[in-house]
């Protein structure tokens, strides 16, 4: 099924926004024109349990490459490829990290991409579908268009925007994460990583951008959520530690809040914090 024949009803999605509720999804899980794709750590989670159909993805193995530095053209299609993802297809992540697999298929100029707007706890304490078969997946052809650099930030991209009025880099840890207590959220030490923060970047945790049911909050939350950080009219940079926090603030800025400009810095800290030369504050 070509992925502009599938819709959705407006009570199970965000107006314009592409998010689809669990209705829609669990009404298309046979769906041969919808891959379902959980972006998780945790491969004994989805190994307990997952959605009928969906593929692992993991953030560290699959969308990072040596030191999480991210992965090459070659290697996504690789990826697309053997999850079965054609052109064509309508993709839906949800998981841990949802919105970070969004965020590379738009970047690669995936046509069809969508957030389930609900955690896979909800998912499964509702009784919806739940599997730990693996699925049998068929390999695809993808042809990988040229990345979309408006999404995207590098190192150098951040250095220039550092104290330049118009742009603010937003910085998506945690608090001890940002005052470098922290290198990774963990807290586990990192040998040769340094902690701290970009310089004139402003913190805004993560956490909020969701509610306790999995759910992006609404436009009204989220603009206080980023009041007195990111200006309506301001071009923002966002990043994390690898990329998954930076994603999901990314994805509410520009598909909740408008910011059309905002772009994901997905080298992140981990590219950042070990890189000697990098400025930190």
């Amino acid at each position: 099924m070509s992925s502009t024949t599938i819709t959705a009803s407006r009570s199970d999605v965000r107006e314009d926004v592409p998010l689809v509720g669990p209705d829609w999804l669990e009404s298309h899980l046979a769906d041969p024109g919808v891959r379902v794709i959980e972006v998780d750590v945790n491969a004994t989670a989805y190994a307990s349990g997952h959605l009928p159909g969906a593929v692992l993805w993991n953030p560290y193995a699959d969308l990072k490459g040596p030191d999480y530095r991210p992965v090459g053209a070659d290697a996504v299609r690789d990826l697309f490829e053997r999850s079965g993802i054609a052109p064509d297809t309508t993709v839906v992540f949800y998981g841990y990290a949802p919105s970070l697999g969004f965020w590379l298929m738009k970047l690669f100029r995936h046509a069809d991409v969508r957030i389930l707007d609900t955690s896979r706890a909800i998912w499964q304490e509702a009784g919806r579908p739940w599997t730990t078969d693996l699925p049998e997946v068929t390999p695809s052809r993808y042809p990988l268009a040229a990345p979309d650099d408006s999404l995207r930030a590098t190192a150098a991209d951040v250095r220039a925007a550092i104290g330049r009025r118009g742009t603010t880099i937003v910085d998506a840890r945690s608090g001890s994460e940002y005052s470098g207590e922290r290198f990774w959220p963990s807290g586990t030490p990192e040998p040769g990583g340094r902690a701290g923060h970009v310089p004139s970047a402003v913190n805004v945790d993560a956490v909020g951008v969701f509610d306790e049911r999995g759910r992006f909050r609404d436009r009204e939350t989220l603009a206080r959520m980023f009041a007195g950080a990111v200006d309506q009219g301001d071009a923002a940079i966002t990043y994390c530690t690898i990329g998954n926090r930076a994603s999901a603030e990314w994805f509410a800025l520009r598909y909740l809040l408008g910011h059309e400009s905002a772009r994901v810095y997905d080298g992140s800290w981990a590219e950042w914090g070990h890189d000697p030369d990098t400025p930190i504050a």
